[in-house]
């Protein structure tokens, strides 16, 4: 018996590695974007502070931008650096 193979379809899923699976500013899944973007990926990627905590970049920036003092994490409240 032989077997010939006349059409194949891939099929494709990603996710992100978080610790959480929304982001704590703006609520939106981590698998889909930021309420600033229309396609997740690497146009709305994911960053990840000292603190562990995560978000979209677009959404951490915004926060920091915010802040007239002192930059800390939403959630913890921590000095807030970038990990690298």
């Amino acid at each position: 018996m032989k077997v010939t193979v006349k059409s194949w379809n891939g099929v494709a899923s990603w996710s992100w590695v978080a610790n959480d699976e929304n982001c704590g500013i703006c609520r939106m899944a981590f698998n889909g974007c930021c309420p600033d973007c229309k396609v997740p990926g690497d146009d709305c990627p994911l960053v990840w502070g000292h603190c562990s905590h995560c978000f979209h970049m677009h959404c951490i920036l915004k926060w920091l931008n915010s802040q007239q003092v002192q930059q800390h994490c939403p959630m913890c409240r921590q000095e807030w650096k970038f990990k690298e």
